[in-house]
């Protein structure tokens, strides 16, 4: 058990705002903590704080969370009630940071050299992520043998992520006015059979080593419209499609363009294009490290049906899972909460695992 209070230490982290792009104060603190530890060599690449430790085992292992948080919604203080904090980030994710910011300051000798990374930009477009500049510009701070993301999944493995990629269908039509229609052809309403397609898509399911991942496809945004007395001849709609990890990028493209063909029209002028995408990754139970804390967590591992930069890590070759307190479903709530359960949980598994 540590003797820091992990919840008092959550509420400290909250209280430092770090909205995406906003992160240098709490940057800053986090490493002066970590500079002052003797153990570790630490190197800054803008927010992103790295610590490591040199001790020559023979496995490292990386434990990582971003900095940032999504705009406060009316839950910008931390407040704490009993043994329960609220506030903007405590469970997406300073609960998570809390509990690496503690076991980096005070695991001297674990029995793994270790990687305690801490980055920015998590939240936002996927180009200004922290983790990726690292990757991108410094490799050599976060290579490693295997990762574990303090995402919060309730102090239980959330094995992989699914792959995400949006795209944007284009319908073409004919302006008119809208008292004689019929000499046009409505864009908008020309979307209609798409957003049928997409709304009654039965979904697709893959179990991989035990975990269920859901795919899931869904309309997100719809513009058109010229004036109020003018038939459109542009509309276009924007879907969000959450793929399984057996699934490549050029699978679940593959997989839209025979979706959308069935009722597109070329010779219209109708097209399709995908404006950003990112690969997911395979659940990787099997490496020691991850079948270990599995174990220790007591919990039968779920899929993570959301995206996370376990994909990053997947894609440079380091196994990887989620692993944190808090729970899912209140990241970005304007209830978000953890509890210091969650926390000592959490710290402890993982002090088990490095020591």
């Amino acid at each position: 058990m540590t003797e820091t209070d992990l919840l008092m230490l959550a509420a400290e982290l909250v209280s430092i705002p770090s909205v995406s792009r906003h992160e240098d104060a709490l940057s800053d603190r986090i490493e002066s903590e970590l500079r002052a530890r003797p153990w570790l060599e630490v190197e800054r690449l803008g927010n992103n704080v790295v610590a490591k430790t040199s001790l020559g085992r023979s496995m490292r292992v990386i434990l990582a969370g971003h900095l940032d948080t999504v705009p406060p919604a009316g839950n910008a203080d931390a407040t704490i009630e009993a043994d329960t904090l609220w506030g903007v980030g405590s469970a997406d994710m300073k609960g998570g940071l809390a509990v690496l910011l503690d076991l980096a300051s005070s695991l001297r000798q674990p029995t793994v050299d270790v990687t305690w990374c801490f980055y920015e930009r998590e939240e936002v477009e996927r180009a200004e992520d922290g983790l990726v500049r690292l990757w991108n510009e410094r490799p050599d701070l976060v290579a490693g043998d295997v990762a574990i993301l303090s995402e919060p999944t309730a102090c239980r493995i959330e094995a992989g992520c699914q792959g995400t990629m949006r795209a944007v269908i284009h319908m073409r039509g004919v302006r008119a006015h809208t008292a004689r229609p019929y000499t046009g052809r409505n864009a908008i309403h020309r979307l209609v059979p798409v957003l049928q397609q997409v709304a009654a898509w039965p979904g697709r399911r893959v179990v991989l080593d035990g975990c269920e991942y859901v795919e899931q496809l869904q309309a997100v945004a719809v513009e058109g419209g010229v004036a109020p007395n003018v038939v459109p001849d542009d509309a276009s709609m924007t879907v969000n499609y959450r793929f399984a990890p057996d699934r490549s990028l050029a699978d679940a493209r593959h997989y839209l363009s025979e979706l959308f063909d069935m009722v597109l029209d070329p010779e219209l002028g109708d097209s399709w294009a995908v404006t950003d995408e990112a690969l997911g990754a395979p659940p990787a139970l099997d490496h020691p490290v991850l079948s270990r804390l599995l174990a220790l967590s007591g919990e039968a591992p779920q899929a993570k049906v959301g995206w996370t930069d376990v994909a990053t890590f997947w894609a440079h070759g380091v196994p990887a899972t989620n692993f944190g307190p808090g729970d899912p479903l209140l990241a970005h709530h304007p209830d978000e909460r953890v509890d210091r359960r969650s926390l000592e949980r959490a710290h402890s598994c993982l002090a088990a695992l490095l020591s």
